[in-house]
């Protein structure tokens, strides 16, 4: 790669890469480990909902090891724009669950 490449690429702030890496982190490691809690109250997942919470999960990883991709689209869609807000839904899931 170039120096004008590698110029043409955004920085990935060091604070934003900390946040993303404390939300993904914990939900990986859950859904991982712990699957089941997950479960809706009348212990079903939503599969539609939980593929949007792994793609959160992933963005937060890519984003919080500090990848940046270099097609604009995947940069998008592994950045904090569409990773936070899904790791918040992620969380919103797992409250819901442990609530109902």
């Amino acid at each position: 790669m170039t120096m004008q490449n590698a110029e043409a690429l955004p920085r990935v702030h060091p604070l934003g890469r900390a946040l993303s890496l404390l939300l993904a982190a914990p939900l990986a490691l859950l859904l991982l480990i712990h699957p089941g809690l997950m479960l809706d109250a009348s212990g079903h997942y939503s599969h539609p909902l939980l593929m949007l919470v792994m793609l959160g999960v992933s963005a937060g990883l890519v984003h919080g090891v500090g990848f940046v991709p270099r097609l604009r689209l995947w940069r998008l869609l592994f950045g904090p724009v569409v990773g936070w807000p899904l790791m918040l839904l992620g969380y919103a899931l797992l409250a819901r669950a442990q609530l109902g």
